[in-house]
């Protein structure tokens, strides 16, 4: 393990091992996400199990269908302008950590230790948490088909789900992309069943709601309180958008890759979006929807008959492939902050070998396997949720801004000033929103935020640090890289060619005696 900008001498290597690793400069993360892979994680983090539960909330505050399918369409267009802006921010500063680099480099430290402090202490390990749970629902719901699954249960198998991602995480980049791409395409596929589907519906005449007269038919009186509250419901569906920002040093030719991987993945899930809406309204009416737990599995138990399990299964694997390309992005963005001084050093260093951020992976598992033991996740999403949008706007606002403290710099792309402004009118519209319809929600979670500010100032702007806490601190990182060795050592001794040595019968084996287990497990405890 070696501390990756800074080539600290380490345990695990030399700087002449990461010489030869990184082809020179010391160990650095390697740069292996290619194009496929870069479309892999914003598609894999965007659609994670939303567009298959509750676009209900859309078509709920939107009062009609053909009002719904606006607002997916429109959210989905300044997600791209979102997207474009953030395109130029990568390759003028071509640095992992996405908005909390663009923001610190822009606007100074404190700002971006603020954007870093939130997502350390609630962003992440939430959503990670809760991704995980959906996944853990959808895989033991057939088990449990009178009744919900028992919370022990849906926890246990959760954190299963989290330790298996880490490991994978830590072991390869190149796993970590392959299991991302392989997730990927089967959810896409799935949603290609829908809009198949859905298609098939339209010949055989099934297109009440999508004729005009009908289509804008308010099912409940129109609102702008409630359009608003559709375009942020819509805008949160589209979040992750900006997660290929956070890996940017591992991108191949990030300045070609990262504009195109952009151009492709939005538009792609906007069309993914919209389509599946029409789908599902071709076979459900609004009520139905809106009284749908989980509108893609009501719509296959329609449409697919005996293969309605379809649509569980492709939930519970979506929400696999999310909790894989969080985990992946979240620890870079952990990685990015420790190498700036701003989260322990630890968090900083790279294993000799593998290239990869193991002690930012194990800390981002930690964070979100204690999230897991909490029974107050979701009203810690709804008080950061406003938050995380907040720094969006300031990212983007912080583009306007250097190109006025720096307008000389290399900008390998450059957009139109207009797209961050349209952006930027957008955002404030559903901030000002925000803050009018729910402020105490917003309140709490500024007054979360600002709970970083003393600790910036005592952990990171203060420099003339007690001794024994400089000692400590060097101590604590020595241990970590111990146990990350020793961690990594024991995998490759054991596991990789226990799992190299089993055929393919064996190995199913042996997931089958694995999932015995759990069930048998839950059962006892039901």
């Amino acid at each position: 393990m070696t501390d990756g900008p800074r080539q600290r001498s380490s345990t695990a290597g030399s700087a002449k091992d990461g010489d030869k690793e990184s082809g020179g400069g010391g160990v650095a993360l390697k740069k292996e996400i290619g194009l496929v892979s870069a479309c892999g994680i914003i598609v894999g983090n965007i659609i994670g199990s939303g567009i298959f539960v509750s676009p209900k909330g859309v078509m709920e505050n939107a009062s009609s269908v053909g009002v719904a399918l606006i607002v997916w369409i429109v959210t989905g267009v300044i997600t791209a302008i979102g997207a474009l802006c953030y395109a130029e921010l990568g390759v003028t500063i071509p640095k992992s950590g996405g908005d909390y680099s663009y923001v610190k480099d822009i606007f100074g430290g404190l700002a971006g230790f603020l954007r870093l402090w939130i997502a350390v202490l609630v962003i992440y390990p939430t959503n990670q948490a809760v991704i995980a749970l959906t996944f853990s629902n959808y895989v033991l719901q057939p088990l449990f088909p009178t009744c919900f699954p028992p919370e022990n249960g849906l926890r246990l198998l959760a954190a299963v789900c989290l330790l298996l991602l880490t490991w994978v995480n830590c072991s390869s980049v190149r796993w970590a992309t392959r299991v991302q791409d392989i997730f990927t395409a089967g959810k896409l596929l799935a949603l290609a069943l829908i809009i198949i589907m859905g298609i098939v519906q339209i010949c055989k005449g099934e297109y009440y709601w999508l004729e005009p007269a009908n289509a804008f038919e308010p099912f409940q009186d129109y609102d702008v309180g409630l359009i608003a509250l559709a375009f942020l419901q819509g805008s949160f569906a589209y979040g992750g958008w900006n997660f290929l920002n956070y890996v940017t040093e591992e991108l191949v030719d990030p300045y070609v890759n990262l504009p195109r991987a952009i151009f492709i993945s939005i538009p792609l899930v906007t069309f993914v979006y919209v389509f599946a809406n029409i789908a599902y309204v071709t076979a459900m009416s609004p009520p139905e929807l809106l009284a749908s737990n989980a509108v893609a599995v009501t719509f296959g138990e329609k449409l697919l008959g005996v293969m309605s399990w379809i649509m569980p299964i492709s939930v519970a694997l979506s929400t696999f492939g999310g909790v894989n390309g969080s985990l992946f992005t979240s620890s870079r963005l952990f990685f990015a902050g420790a190498r700036e001084g701003h989260l322990p050093s630890l968090l900083a260093m790279i294993h000799v070998k593998r290239c990869t951020p193991i002690p930012a992976l194990l800390f981002t598992c930690l964070s979100t396997l204690l999230m897991l033991c909490t029974s107050d996740m979701y009203t810690l999403i709804n008080y950061v949720g406003f938050i995380n949008y907040l720094f969006y706007g300031v990212t983007v606002a912080g583009q306007i801004v250097l190109r006025f403290k720096q307008p000389n710099i290399h900008r390998p792309i450059k957009v139109s000033l207009i797209w961050p402004v349209i952006y930027l009118i957008f955002w404030a519209f559903l901030l000002i929103f925000s803050l009018y319809s729910e402020p105490v929600v917003c309140g709490i979670g500024l007054a979360i935020m600002l709970t970083g500010v003393p600790v910036y100032f005592l952990g990171v702007y203060w420099d003339n640090k007690p001794q024994c806490f400089d000692a400590f601190v060097g101590k604590f990182a020595y241990r970590g890289q111990l146990f990350s060795v020793r961690v990594i050592r024991q995998q490759d001794n054991k596991s990789i060619q226990e799992i190299s040595a089993l055929k393919l019968p064996q190995l199913i084996i042996c997931i089958k005696k694995i999932f015995f287990c759990i069930t048998s497990f839950l059962k006892c405890h039901v």
